[in-house]
């Protein structure tokens, strides 16, 4: 599974390159499309932010001071308390219980059933967190000093002591924790993170200090880097310490001779930074009045902020999970940052079926799911962010696929055959008639009056369903592979034959039906979908092969994108190929040239991907679970973008950018979304200039133009 924050997840974001002038904005970016729409990811409570959209708050319980996440529980600091969230649904946290700890909670680690408080003058505290909803401390460590932070490893609490450093805690009697060793850091140590045999503690004005904790009992200094600033917040990740050190940002500090710490790189952000946590290329800090930044740390020696979100609040600690910045933001309480970009699919909401959803068909407000041994389920998807299952009908075997057509759902029942459910009441779906067909029944579509039913080694079957409670077999083809999936467009059946292909069969007399043509697919053909003059197969470990099947009787490949996982199945709408890609969740590629179709997007879900079924803006896939996507991917149109106040005329096209310019002193630039410069001039007459733009690929630039006094700084995602 790729990792979802980064998107291999990547973060497409502002420019540091433009840092002396006003960064770029969620509103900077043009929008080219049906018309104008509103921003759906600047929700009102945000102070500003840079490509981040914010999701969810928990009102104020306490200043939050650090926060913890585990699964779909978030554990906050906040005041005087330790607060237990609910985060399943972030935009909604939902309080589940507290812990009123004797001091002012500063940090948290959860390890187990027990949170590890650091509670300022009163030292480490133990709470059993077992039963979330109540919460109990069952021991504490009063330390001698102010516990700011603590980092939990194996049978040992550290904790930053401030005054007194770092103290060592046994905490392998969670009731009782005893004092192991103690190492008197020179400056007030308010940060600590553990990583193999050294602690590194933010010793505010003494910079980072590497303490060697191999012998808990006589931890030593081995090294150390003074800061230039007040370190705050430390956390290690490879050979590097990335310290908060307050007016000086972020600090990258190469940590692989623990004896000699050198400074790799920083990034003076423009708050104060307090705290900071890393996940993949990306630095996230809590900056304080600042809000949360992101930085781009690929390149230790030169960190760039790629985006920021300005919280209400302070900003003190941060902590990311999946595609969610949490922040504790002071007297702000919980911020939950979606930290993800709008040209990817945005999770909406998901059902989780008893058995592992293989395939999927929406109609009418219902999604109908072939779940397996758990036969069909009917889940209601009025509300996307919140499906819930309206009724179920467990069939006699394995349901594998499922088409809708009316009242009724036909269900692909592998050795069951072919089952009709009547759905006309999807909270109580019956069995009205079934067909048991030879093989195994893998998939299944519905024209007119007939279901073809691509049923294993049995090939095609022709299933007459003019009266669903007495189905007949009229004829069938039999093909010389194994039918996993059948698509059916005019006289045709296009039928998914595993490792003979695709097949191409004349339906056009039911009664005897013969094969027209077919296409060897170099994979293991295991889905298809039709669309104008093409057939998009699922070819396993080959991905998404695309055959021009204009002349039946002889197709060929017109172009294929070769997925990172297996192509289970697609869905083509628009100019997109939607594709289950088992082990890689959803992959959308763009077909507008079939010849060399591109990745636009991905979804990467936890479990595997197996159907995908796409209706209106929401993509609906079938998978360990039946998630609800949503695809929001802004293409780019052939026409003219309408002056704004402040802009010079700019026409954008597929092929060029047209811009007048008024002052000899002047710039242009396009840069790419890393800020690599792909084109700049400078010097230009006054009038109108024309950039041609035919060698771009699909992708998000940044257009900026100086003309004397006036800069303009633009964000357009192009889609050939």
């Amino acid at each position: 599974m790729r990792n979802f924050i980064i998107i291999c997840i990547s973060l497409i974001m502002g420019l540091t390159i433009f840092a002396s002038d006003r960064p770029f904005r969620e509103d900077d970016m043009l929008v080219i499309n049906q018309g104008e729409q509103p921003n759906p990811y600047q929700p009102n409570w945000a102070t500003d932010s840079l490509n981040v959209r914010g999701v969810g708050r928990v009102p104020y319980f306490g200043e939050a001071r650090d926060v913890f996440i585990v699964d779909t529980l978030a554990y906050v600091c906040m005041g005087y308390n330790l607060v237990i969230l609910n985060i399943k649904d972030q935009s909604n946290p939902i309080l589940l219980g507290y812990a009123d700890t004797p001091g002012n909670a500063w940090d948290v680690f959860v390890s187990g059933s027990y949170a590890y408080v650091a509670d300022d003058d009163y030292g480490l505290r133990t709470i059993n967190i077992s039963n979330p909803t109540s919460p109990t401390e069952v021991g504490y460590y009063d330390t001698p000093g102010s516990a700011l932070g603590v980092h939990v490893s194996g049978n040992y609490a550290y904790v930053a002591d401030y005054g007194s450093g770092l103290r060592i805690i046994n905490i392998s009697n969670p009731a009782s924790p005893t004092e192991a060793g103690y190492y008197d850091t020179p400056g007030y140590a308010r940060g600590v993170y553990v990583s193999h045999s050294y602690a590194y503690v933010a010793d505010e004005n003494y910079g980072l200090r590497i303490i060697n904790i191999s012998n808990p009992a006589s931890p030593t200094e081995t090294g150390y880097y003074d800061t230039p600033g007040y370190a705050c917040g430390v956390y290690v990740s490879g050979s590097y310490a990335y310290v908060a050190d307050y007016d000086y940002g972020l600090r990258i500090i190469a940590t692989s001779n623990p004896a000699s710490p050198t400074e790799t790189g920083y990034y003076d952000t423009p708050g104060f930074a307090r705290g900071v946590y890393v996940s993949g290329n990306y630095a996230y800090v809590a900056d304080g009045a600042s809000g949360l930044r992101i930085i781009n740390i690929s390149n230790p020696a030169s960190p760039t902020e790629t985006g920021y979100y300005d919280t209400p609040g302070y900003a003190q600690g941060v902590y990311v999970s999946g595609s969610y910045a949490f922040v504790a933001d002071y007297y702000k309480g919980l911020r939950i940052i979606y930290i993800n970009i709008p040209s990817i699919p945005i999770y909406v909401g998901y059902y989780d079926t008893p058995d592992y959803a293989k395939r999927v068909y929406v109609s009418g407000g219902y999604a109908y799911v072939a779940d397996g041994g758990s036969g069909l389920r009917i889940i209601d998807i009025s509300n996307p962010a919140s499906p819930t299952e309206a009724g179920y009908y467990d069939t006699s075997g394995y349901a594998y696929g499922v088409y809708v057509s009316g009242n009724y759902a036909y269900v692909a029942d592998e050795d069951y055959g072919l089952r009709i459910i009547d759905t006309s009441n999807p909270a109580s779906p019956t069995e009205v008639g079934y067909y048991d067909t030879p093989g195994s029944a893998w998939g299944v579509y519905v024209s007119g009056s007939y279901a073809y039913v691509a049923d294993g080694g049995s090939g095609l079957r022709i299933i007459n369903i003019t009266n669903p409670a007495s189905p007949t077999e009229p004829g069938y083809y039999d093909t010389p592979g194994y039918a996993w999936n059948v698509y059916v467009s005019g006289s045709y059946a296009y039928v998914a034959d595993d490792y003979e292909g695709l097949r191409i069969i004349d339906i056009s007399n039911p009664a005897s039906p013969t094969e027209a043509g077919y296409y060897d697919t170099p994979g293991y053909a295991l889905g298809v979908y039709v669309s104008g003059n093409y057939a998009y197969v699922a070819d396993e470990d080959y991905g998404l092969r695309i055959i021009n099947i204009s002349n039946p009787a002889s197709p060929t490949e017109a172009g294929y994108y070769d997925t990172p996982s297996y192509a289970l199945g697609v869905y083509v709408s628009g100019n997109y190929a939607y594709v289950a890609d088992e082990d890689y969740g959803l992959q959308i590629i763009n077909i507008s040239n079939p010849a060399s179709p591109t990745e636009v997007g991905y979804y990467d879900t936890p479990g595997c991907a197996y159907e995908v079924f796409v209706l209106g803006d929401y993509t609906y896939l079938a998978g360990e679970s039946f998630y609800v996507l949503e695809f929001a991917l802004t293409g780019l149109e052939d026409r003219e973008v309408k002056r704004e106040p402040d802009i010079n005329k700019l026409t954008v096209t597929m092929d060029e950018i047209k811009y007048e310019l008024k002052e000899s002193d002047n710039e242009f630039a396009v840069y790419d979304v890393t800020g690599k410069i792909i084109h700049k001039t400078a010097g230009l007459s006054k009038g109108t200039h024309i950039y041609k733009n035919k060698g771009l690929k699909s992708g998000t630039y940044f257009i900026r133009i100086k003309d004397g006094d006036e800069k303009i700084n633009k964000k357009v995602v192009i889609i050939k």
